[in-house]
């Protein structure tokens, strides 16, 4: 029996991940991403990726460079996934533009193997920015592979990375490892702890006299935690749109903030081009899961003193309009890249424009070269291919074992 490896993209690039399996002709394809720098639109599949005949695709979280393209693959085929992560897929797709669900949906849960024809998969529950993420053990024909997928050892759940460490699967032949940090940082440096960015948004907080504003992913959930927690320290509530909301609903999880009865500093604002859409996509009802925990537009300036808001930065103009802005402050909370970006650049030019001072705090969601070489060295498989990473390059430099293949290029386990 010959099982083998192929990445169809993601050698050279962070995004765009698309690995595919194959064991004497039966075959699986693991995460089908966008590429970073291409719309859904005009991005196409893998030009290597033979669509036909795939037995599933297998998603390791719910991030975009990771299940984009999965829409463009035939429907009929099985997407097998995070329990929560298609729970959060199902609240973000109304809101969300190119918002997607598998019409055929086999959900798997932490540490519990299943199978897709001759191959055996094992999610790892690891540390990630993205909610629910998970790596791989998949065996097949008496071999082994580990798929890292994100992972991180410095965000809120460090301890499911620590975990991995400390009980690492025996005899792997094959480590598919991410490096999306190599290059980003001096050597011996690392990356801030979640604990770290809650301790800087607690300080921003105490010099703002008006509303705090931190321009994060909702689907960011240590993010959304650290936010909460930093507002709460503060004698603040929380505002959060009814796509935030939604999300953080459908974590699933009693521990994370929601607009619940359990969490009366949690509040929910409905801006008005998201009124307008919720009735447009005919769920407006969704909002009547908040009724006596809505902040309407002419009580924002009121509570503005009081409250820490998750904004996109299109909202800045409903807040501008409701007289919300005076002493506010707001903070990029997110890949600080995105600020070259038009979306970036118009917020930071309105933010200048109204008087609102910005700041940057953020950590990444991917692991340092310090906690790759921690991985790599618990997991001593024979070989080591990268994946994610601009800088492939760099990894014989710090790990042993590093095999380099061309995307589209196969290698027998």
């Amino acid at each position: 029996m010959t099982f083998r490896i192929c990445i169809h993209r993601g050698t050279l690039e962070i995004g765009g991940s698309c690995v595919e399996l194959n064991l004497d002709g039966a075959r699986v394809v693991v995460d089908v991403g966008l590429p970073l720098d291409e719309e859904f639109d005009v991005a196409e599949l893998p030009a290597t990726l033979e669509t036909k005949g795939l037995l599933a695709a297998v998603l390791s979280h719910g991030h975009r460079d990771h299940w984009g393209l999965l829409p463009k693959l035939d429907h009929r085929i099985p997407v097998h996934l995070g329990r929560r992560t298609l729970s959060m897929m199902r609240a973000a797709q109304p809101f969300v533009p190119g918002g997607y669900v598998p019409a055929v949906a086999s959900v798997y849960e932490d540490g519990n193997p299943f199978e897709i024809g001759p191959f055996k998969f094992t999610p790892c529950l690891m540390d990630h920015s993205g909610f629910d993420a998970y790596g791989f053990l998949i065996e097949a024909g008496g071999r082994r592979v580990y798929y890292s997928g994100d992972v991180r050892g410095h965000g809120r759940k460090a301890a499911l990375f620590e975990r991995f460490l400390a009980e690492p699967p025996p005899g792997v032949d094959l480590l598919i490892m991410e490096g999306s940090s190599l290059g980003r940082l001096q050597e011996g440096a690392r990356f801030e702890t979640e604990g770290a960015i809650e301790a800087r948004l607690v300080d921003a907080i105490s010099r703002t006299k008006g509303m705090f504003l931190v321009a994060c992913s909702a689907q960011n959930i240590d993010r959304v935690v650290s936010v909460y927690r930093a507002a709460r320290r503060s004698g603040r509530e929380l505002l959060v749109d009814a796509y935030a909301a939604e999300v953080l609903k459908a974590t699933e999880t009693r521990s994370i903030p929601k607009p619940a009865d359990d969490w009366a500093d949690v509040r929910v604002y409905i801006p008005q081009a998201q009124r307008r859409h919720l009735v447009q996509k005919g769920i407006a009802s969704v909002v009547d899961a908040y009724k006596g925990r809505r902040v309407f537009p002419e009580h924002l300036a009121g509570r503005a003193r009081s409250s820490v808001m998750i904004i996109r930065p299109w909202m800045i103009d409903d807040l501008r309009s409701a007289g919300a802005l005076d002493g506010a402050r707001a903070i990029w909370s997110q890949w600080d890249g995105y600020l070259d970006e038009p979306s970036g650049k118009c917020f930071l030019q309105k933010c200048d424009a109204l008087g609102v001072p910005t700041e940057i705090i953020h950590t990444s969601g991917h692991a340092d070269p310090i906690d790759l070489g921690r991985l790599a060295i618990a997991v001593a498989a024979k070989a080591i291919l990268p994946i994610h990473t601009f800088h492939g390059d760099r990894f014989p430099e710090l790990f042993p074992n590093v095999v380099r293949v061309a995307d589209g290029e196969w290698r027998t386990v």
